[in-house]
């Protein structure tokens, strides 16, 4: 029998045969892990490339890559659609910003069905209602019900397989709630069936992170998103024994800033001469692309051109 042949975005990266698993992995280790932002097929293959062994299908990105808000403009179905984009260009896990379930609790189990029909390793839920709003705009961040969430959180657990991973994201410090009612919150959580706990914060230092982690002492792990406080060093993340650490959007800012400084230099110099060493070669594209196994496909399954 011919063994199958898989056809990845990028030949050199393979699919991964169970990524829920390698997620839980990455989340339960010692070591601190670290999952990079990506928002379609192609910055999920430059990260793989990259060497992470995780990735997070960013809610920001992605609705910034369709030309939307961060404010559940999106549907759940385009982010779905775009995390198996992901999930296909790449054999590292893939867990999904899943916003706050974009909407009840049945609208929150059909979304985590639907991901990990797609190949998605694990979702993300915050504890907002719906429709949500980035946590970094405005002030306006109301707080969900917490056995209002705990119930969303309980019905993905009741609707998927037990390798994929739940984690769940308090909102409290960020809408300006104490330390203790993130902690409140996370133990809810926790009795809900959450893998892991997701502390979120807008401040410029880690202070209040770190806290949370000392008096949280891992009874769960503890995910973190340090866009915010970038400056700490990831030696005191350590050290405070935070699990996994979530660079939440950075490739999409790269993105921006590159093509905003080339789509300008062309406009002004009406020539492409002078910026073509300054971007990616084709052959660079066609090498994360996979080109080089469609043609090893085509050798396999189209006729002989005969002279």
């Amino acid at each position: 029998m011919n063994k199958a042949i898989s056809i990845p975005l990028s030949a050199d990266v393979l699919p991964a045969t169970n990524a829920s698993t390698t997620l839980r992995d990455l989340i339960l280790s010692k070591e601190l892990a670290f999952l990079m932002e990506a928002h379609d097929g192609l910055s999920a293959a430059i990260a793989a490339r990259a060497g992470f062994k995780g990735l997070w299908a960013s809610g920001l990105s992605i609705s910034s890559a369709l030309g939307y808000r961060d404010a559940n403009e999106a549907s759940w179905t385009q982010v779905v659609n775009v995390v198996e984009c992901m999930v296909d260009a790449t054999g590292i896990p893939v867990l999904v910003d899943g916003d706050s379930g974009f909407g009840n609790f049945n609208n929150a189990r059909l979304l985590a069905r639907k991901l990990e029909q797609r190949g998605a390793a694990g979702v993300c839920l915050e504890d907002k209602g719906f429709p949500k709003m980035n946590s970094f705009v405005g002030d306006r961040h109301p707080l969900a019900d917490i056995a209002e969430f705990s119930g969303r959180l309980k019905a993905v657990k009741d609707t998927t397989g037990s390798d994929f991973v739940l984690v769940a994201r308090i909102e409290a410090l960020i809408a300006g709630h104490s330390l203790d009612e993130a902690l409140h919150r996370a133990d809810a959580y926790t009795q809900a069936g959450a893998d892991a706990i997701l502390i979120h914060s807008r401040k410029a230092v880690a202070d209040e992170i770190l806290a949370f982690a000392n008096e949280w002492s891992n009874k769960l792990p503890v995910v973190i998103v340090p866009t915010k406080y970038y400056k700490t060093p990831v030696s005191a993340f350590r050290s405070a024994g935070i699990s996994t650490v979530i660079w939440a959007n950075h490739t999409m800012r790269a993105a921006i800033a590159g093509m905003r400084d080339i789509c300008g230099r062309i406009q002004s110099e009406e020539s492409i001469a002078g910026i073509e060493e300054e971007v990616a070669a084709l052959e660079e594209l066609f090498d994360l692309i996979g080109y080089d196994e469609l043609a090893r496909a085509e050798e396999r399954y189209l006729p002989k051109l005969t002279a």
